[in-house]
């Protein structure tokens, strides 16, 4: 019982510490996950991302970008998936990103997105609609 309380009390003081450390501008980086490669950079005052790569990107050929074809805006359709800026206005508040927007390709649709940083090299996103209860959490490793 002892041995896991220390265990437990060690983690808090370790996560703590890494939260009282953290800089704004640590999120800034190229990321990856299973479906996506990001590039994330600052803005101003907030936090963006373009997208570098998808799992469904380019066209059969493997070498064409698909085209951001269920974009609202039809203006907008005829323009590549890579490299489109689709995270916007992430705040750094209180130990975490806030009050972001991701601009969905496969759907067209845009979604509130929150981000927390779990390690200097692991980021934690929540995309949603309405509630985060009601949304899709994706891990991140920093590869650059």
């Amino acid at each position: 019982m002892k041995k896991t309380l220390f265990t437990v009390l060690v983690l808090l003081l370790s996560v703590t510490a890494f939260a009282q450390k953290i800089s704004p501008d640590n999120i800034v980086g190229v990321w990856k996950c299973e479906e996506y490669k990001i590039e994330i950079f600052k803005s101003g005052d907030t936090y963006s991302a373009k997208l570098l790569w998808a799992k469904d990107m380019f066209e059969a050929d493997g070498k064409t970008p698909k085209k951001d074809e269920k974009n609202p805006d039809e203006k907008m359709r005829n323009r590549s998936r890579k490299g489109i800026t689709h995270i916007t206005g992430l705040t750094f508040k209180n130990g975490e990103y806030i009050d972001g927007k991701l601009y969905s390709v496969q759907d067209g649709n845009t979604y509130s997105l929150k981000a927390v940083l779990k390690t200097i090299n692991n980021l934690e996103t929540r995309g949603y609609k309405g509630i985060p209860m009601m949304g899709k959490t994706f891990q991140w490793t920093r590869i650059q």
